[in-house]
């Protein structure tokens, strides 16, 4: 079979087998269409959007690219209601095949309940293997309208923004002397179950048949089958984007109430209303108490309304600045007048209640093994709390800790004294006394042991996060540059990314790939995707490579190639 790859999205022969497939090629004809896509959206071409989308989720590359990301991620052991799943070569490359539109009928979710912070459980729906694969297609073409039209202060569930964003975004609007002084916290009852169906058939810009079916799967709890009349499928791989479509729209229209001072006497009235939003949690400013319960609450619920949805009476409040409030994990108030931000007291506490319950439930576990355990779970909250007033909480944090082992170590020996006990689990690491930590079998050069240890939160450095270009589309052609930058400097705060620096920089024998001069700390660097992402390129070592800055301006300036390998691994 042949297919032509300008018009479908494909190769032109089609490969034969699941290892024979050009992954990088894949990648960039999909990444191409999504390019087309952005650039329909923005000129008001719905028509062309929708051809497009069509290009992409009957194209070879797209399906290979959606039964690929199923099968590669960390749910690619759970089977559905079907209780299939794909683990072989030839079962991946079927399933490709599988893939067609007409004919097609999503099976119920296999309804699992997930236990809630609060003690409540959140229903999840976990699709078949192929229904997941179908949303993972159709959310490719669905994502690069979705970024296009989003709220720009939106930062949940979409790539390249983060958590660390959405708080940098609450920083800029509370912390100027002259920033609002109230705040509504605003919470939406049962968001992903409660969204109307007929709102996301009349607005969302996808196949309607498709998305019909998907809302109308129903679930399975039991052996019995229960309809959905609303709701997206929690648990499905395009939810996230279709609640953040139904979400849209909220900034612009507090705008249009609100983004005029209001005049009184001949005095100018600046209202300061600021919405930032994450997922379904997001706050709002105002001027007045008043203001944002008699105005801006109403807007709200008439907008969330139309869409099916309503706020949480228990949880959205209006409160004072300096009383402060809880937001994604993070503690805003201000401190006669100074803005802090740090871990909340719930945030802190549910660390260590799990950093507890691992150490309380290993008994008898190695000391090098529970340290394997403690380390990922410390050094992933010390680092989502890194650009925050997070000192005292890391200390904290590593005193609780640090107890709650000194006790695992005394039940382990409870006829040991405590000088034996210190000597054996706790040593010396540098300056530092008292570290827990075991030898590892191997030595320095000069005889003494290697150790592992376990990773204190206060070793993280604290660093001011540097805040995301609210315009970025990482769709879109023009802002790939910009990206590039920003995972440069994101890689530079990670061990793991600094590692792979250090890799790129010794692989080109220290110099640049564009002038050959050699790459200093005094010159600097920026990483170079030598195949552009919206073209398809990878993040892999293969397709990345170190340039000066003003190498990497000219490289994007003047379209430039640079002379390294460019494929990119994907079997």
């Amino acid at each position: 079979m042949t297919t032509s790859a300008t018009g479908a999205g494909a190769p032109s022969h089609e490969p034969e087998a699941w290892h024979s497939i050009d992954w990088a090629q894949c990648h960039r004809e999909v990444r191409r269409l999504q390019a087309r896509i952005v650039k329909a959206t923005r000129e008001g071409r719905f028509g062309r959007v929708k051809a497009l989308q069509w290009l992409l989720t009957h194209s070879f590359s797209g399906k290979a690219l959606a039964v690929r990301r199923v099968t590669e991620n960390k749910g690619r052991h759970t089977p559905g209601v079907d209780g299939k799943l794909w683990t072989t070569p030839a079962a991946r490359f079927q399933a490709i095949k599988s893939l067609q539109r007409r004919g097609y009928r999503p099976l119920p979710l296999k309804r699992l309940l997930i236990p809630k912070a609060d003690g409540k459980s959140r229903p999840l729906g976990i699709p078949s293997m192929r229904d997941r694969t179908m949303q993972a297609l159709y959310m490719m073409a669905l994502s690069p309208v979705a970024e296009t039209t989003a709220d720009q202060r939106s930062f949940g569930f979409r790539p390249q923004r983060s958590v660390a964003d959405a708080i940098e975004q609450c920083f800029i609007v509370l912390s100027k002397k002259h920033a609002p002084e109230w705040v509504l916290e605003g919470d939406i009852q049962g968001c992903f179950d409660n969204i109307s169906h007929e709102w996301l058939m009349e607005n969302i810009p996808i196949d309607r048949v498709i998305l019909s079916r998907w809302l109308k799967a129903g679930y399975m709890e039991g052996r019995q089958l229960f309809p959905t009349e609303a709701g997206t499928p929690q648990g499905g791989i395009i939810s996230p984007v279709l609640a953040n479509l139904a979400l849209d729209g909220l900034e612009a229209r507090l705008k249009s109430h609100f983004g005029r001072p209001r005049y009184a006497r001949n005095l100018e009235i600046k209202l300061k209303v600021n919405y930032v939003r994450y997922a379904d949690d997001f706050i709002i400013t105002g001027r007045s108490k008043e203001l944002l319960e008699n105005e801006v609450m109403p807007v709200v619920e008439r907008f969330m309304l139309e869409r099916g949805l309503t706020l949480s009476p228990t949880k959205t409040r209006v409160t004072r600045i300096d009383q402060g409030f809880d937001f994604l994990g993070h503690n805003l108030r201000k401190f006669s007048g100074k803005l802090l931000i740090r871990p909340s007291g719930i945030n802190v506490s549910r660390l260590l209640e799990k950093a507890r319950a691992t150490v309380r439930e290993n008994p008898a576990l190695t000391q090098e093994k529970l340290i394997k355990k403690l380390n990922p779970i410390i050094q992933g909250w010390a680092d989502f709390h890194r650009h925050n007033v997070a000192k005292a909480a890391f200390a904290r944090v590593d005193h609780e800790i640090w107890l709650a082992l000194w006790r695992w170590c005394r039940r382990r020996h409870p006829q040991k004294g405590k000088r034996w006990i210190k000597n054996r689990y706790f040593h010396q690491v540098g300056n530092r006394n008292w570290v827990f930590a075991t030898p590892t079998g191997e030595y320095y050069p000069d005889g003494k042991p290697v150790l592992k240890s376990l990773r204190k939160a206060t070793d993280t450095r604290i660093t001011r996060h540097t805040m995301l270009r609210l315009g970025a589309n990482p769709f879109a052609p023009e802002w790939e540059a910009y990206f590039e930058e920003r995972m440069s400097r994101k890689m530079l705060l990670s061990l793991s990314g600094k590692k792979r620096i250090v890799t790129l920089w010794q692989s080109q024998q220290r110099r640049c790939r564009l002038c050959q001069e050699l790459i200093t700390p005094e010159t600097g660097w920026h990483v170079h995707h030598i195949i552009r992402r919206v073209d398809g390129g990878t993040d892999d070592n293969s397709n990345l490579c170190l340039v000066h800055p003003v190498c990497h301006r000219q490289i994007h300036a003047l379209n430039l190639k640079v002379a390294k390998p460019a494929r990119a691994s994907g079997l």
